[in-house]
């Protein structure tokens, strides 16, 4: 696992901050069952806790001095890439409502239609609306990937970018899932309907952090005092 901690004050190089790989399986670990959410229930995000978890100098990662953090390349990418990969979790999440609903308007045919409802124009349009929500997703995903795999100064901007496409990414997984639903209505929200649980899962993107509040307050900020 990846904690984030910090280096003994009497550090010979001065004390640092950053991310330490610890084996699950070292000394003084425990796992304290608290994961009781609307959604995300698969991610099991119980509490963790170390009681003198000895943890060897190289297994830091990146350390940095006490006190920074976004200061710079390093930082921005990291956290470029943690967003990048928290909302392909997330894409998936609506993929997977997609391809339930199209199986389900394929396979459904009313008696009074004598035709499943994917033939139907309704259906769709509805259907091609949640494929050109997807096509955005894949490929702003797929470009900040990419530049956050080129390095230099690519690596900075798109990281530095990241939290406007989580607002983006994650309006458009939302909409999927809801649109999904509401597709079929009723018995989306059924217990054993898988759309009931996709809907759940995209709901926890909102507050997945960092929220959308602090990234539209920034962005805007920062628009603002860059002038027309």
């Amino acid at each position: 696992m990846v904690v984030w901690a910090s280096t003994p004050e009497d550090d010979p190089d001065g004390q640092r901050t950053g991310p330490f790989l610890i084996p699950a399986d070292a000394a003084g670990i425990s796992v304290v069952d608290t994961w009781d959410h609307l959604g995300m229930r698969a991610s099991a995000s119980h509490d963790v806790l170390f009681d003198e978890t000895p943890i060897p100098r190289d297994h830091a990662a990146g350390l940095l001095p006490a006190g920074t953090f976004d200061n710079g390349l390093r930082s921005a990418h990291v956290l470029g890439w943690m967003i990048v990969l928290v909302l392909s979790v997330y894409d998936g999440v609506a993929q997977a409502a997609r391809d339930w609903l199209v199986g389900y308007l394929n396979e459904r045919t009313p008696t009074n239609l004598g035709a499943p409802l994917a033939s139907l124009p309704r259906f769709q349009a509805a259907v091609g609306e949640i494929e050109a929500l997807l096509h955005a997703n894949e490929r702003l995903l797929g470009s900040l990937a990419d530049d956050l795999d080129a390095g230099d100064e690519a690596a900075e901007r798109a990281g530095r970018s990241t939290g406007l496409a989580k607002v983006v990414v994650a309006r458009n997984v939302i909409t999927v899932t809801e649109q999904a639903v509401a597709l079929i209505g009723n018995a989306g929200l059924t217990r054993h309907n898988p759309l009931q649980r996709h809907l759940r899962d995209a709901l926890c993107s909102r507050i997945h952090s960092p929220q959308d509040d602090t990234i539209l307050t920034n962005a805007g900020r920062a628009a603002l005092e860059r002038g027309g």
